[in-house]
């Protein structure tokens, strides 16, 4: 199909006509099977490849978005529009372009959000809780002089440097992992304030929060959403307890608000709603003390994820060279480590709101959407629910003599939620759960799915994450590939300066030379003459 057709076939929606009822008994038969099957089939063959340059990038994360979360969140949002819901796509499932990015650190065969987002957005891999240094760097440990070595660079340096505006947007705090890796350097992802920093490398390494308003790229950043005021020394309250308080004395915010004077601080969603874009050159919006709510809970002076979407991209597209954006669905992940599995459901369904206003704000003409996880959880799908079922609801087989007690379809690996579902006043050794079906708060947002062993906060899943792309150069996402490829795809994409791209003819005449300040790429006459000569070499066998 033509790309307008593309554009028109994703924003119309994702239920067709022939979408079931959620009381549906009688199912799609041979012809309608048939007809699916060859209508899709018809717009693959059509799909022509989009080859212009990606003036604009968005790079949309599903933090902890495994495949089995968004075959959850594609059924959960289904059946709330009165469907079954398994036929349902979210908009970004109707992207013409899939892969698969492997997730793994360099140390850790299961990854957390700072080594996996620092891939995505560096195209250098690293390790566990580190963020912006390679592998030379030790988690943990500052060495100023291994640090500077370790420094990579990421696609917002580079988009920068090609003149185009940049931007980020998250549930979760602005200093926290997935977003700090964009701008940030160290080698703790928790060194998100002074005091959280060790005495003994005070002077090594900067905290996340100093990094974003004083160093490049964060303090050239047009636009920065999400939580965090606490972390920025903001006038807050109250304060988190889980995470670090500043204790320099210094109101970050300010600071910042005194080098952007044209820009503004926002702190409710009133203000970002009503700010005026067009005489605004840079936002700062801080609307929390630590992460956003989630959405099923927050008030309306929170903005939602589509809200600060908009607004970012309204800012962003003045520029006539283009936009880098990057937004975060945070708080999949954090429900997920407490086992709720509803409220990450429901914060899937807020990532697919925000792509969905993003799409009415640019053209996929021009802009390339890439959307992804940085990892998985430990959460499945499971038992044999009739078609229909309650995504929420009981796995068993109703067609099946009751040999078990009644279990959820949706449970995690481990988790919070062990204790919760724990029997421990009965002497019977078969009676070891509570019937999930007599719990009256089944219902409610802050219930706790059954973990099949205990642990404080769920851990992730290391299997690999879908990638689903639109736009220029969209079909370079194909296959099986390694997590940080996807930044290569942009780059080549959006003709970052230098950097090697369909923009460039001298393309196959570069060589690939590592420096200590990120990867950087120079033409060699000498490397070109060489690869020609080893292919002649290969091609004479």
């Amino acid at each position: 199909m033509n790309r307008l057709a593309v554009i028109v076939c994703i924003l119309a929606g994702s239920l067709g006509s022939s979408a079931l009822p959620r009381d549906a008994t009688n199912y799609e038969d041979m012809s309608f099977w048939l007809k699916q099957g060859q209508k899709n089939l018809q717009e693959n063959l059509a799909y022509r490849n989009n080859e212009r340059r990606a003036k604009n990038v968005l790079i949309f994360i599903g933090d902890g978005m495994g495949i089995s979360t968004i075959t959850a969140g594609r059924i959960f949002k289904g059946q709330t529009k009165g469907t079954t819901g398994e036929e349902y796509k979210l908009v970004f499932e109707k992207f013409p372009n899939t892969g698969f990015a492997k997730t793994y650190n360099t140390d850790k065969q299961v990854p957390d959000s700072a080594g996996t987002a620092t891939a995505i957005f560096s195209g250098v891999k690293c390790r566990y809780s580190v963020i912006g240094l390679d592998s030379k760097a030790t988690y943990n440990q500052c060495d100023r002089t291994v640090n500077e070595a370790a420094k990579v660079t990421t696609v917002a340096d580079w988009a920068q440097k090609t003149g185009m505006d940049t931007g980020f947007v998250t549930t979760t705090r602005i200093t926290h992992a997935t977003p700090a890796s964009l701008y940030a350097h160290t080698n703790n992802r928790d060194w998100e304030c002074d005091s959280s920093i060790p005495k003994q490398y005070e002077g090594c390494v900067k905290d996340i929060a100093r990094q974003l308003v004083e160093d490049e790229p964060g303090k050239n950043f047009q636009v920065m959403m999400g939580g965090g005021a606490q972390h920025m020394g903001m006038p807050q309250l109250p304060t988190d307890s889980g995470t670090c308080v500043r204790e320099d004395g210094r109101d970050l915010a300010e600071e910042w608000s005194r080098s952007n004077p044209e820009g503004a601080v926002v702190t409710t969603a009133e203000e970002l709603m009503s700010l005026d874009v067009a005489n605004t050159s840079k936002i700062l919006g801080v609307f929390a003390p630590s992460h956003l709510p989630y959405h099923a809970l927050r008030t309306e002076q929170v903005p939602t994820l589509a809200n600060m979407t908009t607004q970012a991209i309204r800012l962003l597209r003045k520029n006539e060279k283009g936009f880098l954006l990057m937004v975060e669905s945070g708080k999949i992940d954090i429900a997920h480590h407490h086992n709720y599995a509803k409220l990450a459901l429901r914060e899937v369904s807020e990532l697919e709101e925000a792509i969905l206003a993003a799409l009415q704000q640019v053209s996929l003409e021009e802009t390339l959407i890439i959307v992804t996880a940085d990892h998985s959880h430990s959460f499945t799908m499971n038992g044999y629910p009739q078609r229909g079922n309650d995504i929420l609801g009981f796995g068993n087989d109703p067609k099946k003599a009751k040999v078990v007690q009644t279990y959820e379809t949706l449970s995690y690996a481990n988790g919070p939620g062990f204790f919760y579902h724990r029997r421990n006043d009965s002497s019977n050794v078969n009676e070891t759960w509570r019937d999930p079906e007599q719990d009256k708060t089944r219902g409610q947002p802050l219930y706790t799915q059954m973990a099949a062993m205990y642990m404080e906060s769920e851990t992730h899943g290391g299997e690999d994450v879908g990638v689903y792309a639109a736009g220029p150069y969209s079909h370079l996402i194909r296959g099986t590939f390694e997590q940080n490829y996807i930044a290569h795809v942009v780059a080549y994409a959006a003709c970052f300066d230098n950097w090697p791209s369909h923009c460039d003819d001298t393309y196959h005449r570069y060589y690939y030379e590592v420096t200590n300040s990120g990867a950087t790429f120079r033409d060699s006459i000498a490397f070109s003459l060489f690869s020609f000569a080893v292919l002649s070499i290969l091609t004479a066998f």
